[in-house]
């Protein structure tokens, strides 16, 4: 994968072709100073809303807790127990 490190000024003068990068699967890392850096990464509507299905996952996890239909883990030994029985 490739990763190109870029200032907050070259993004600003080359704006399109790194969005275009970014859309490519390139990382995208903006350094603005010397400290702060950034990861430029596309969004796309599944990672700010949540689709229908998604709510009823949600809404389905929620009855079941309530309903105590939940596993409790009380060690790390319970934890591993549990991820070995999947």
């Amino acid at each position: 994968m490739e990763v190109l490190e870029v200032t907050s000024r070259e993004l600003r003068e080359k704006q399109k072709s790194i969005f275009d990068m970014a859309d490519t699967g390139a990382q995208i890392v903006i350094r603005r100073g010397r400290k702060q850096a950034y990861k430029l990464t596309p969004v796309d509507d599944d990672d700010l809303y949540f689709t229908p299905e998604m709510l009823e996952k949600i809404d389905r996890s929620i009855r079941q807790a309530k309903e105590g239909k939940v596993t409790r883990v009380n060690s790390i030994e319970e934890l591993h127990e549990l991820l070995d029985s999947l």
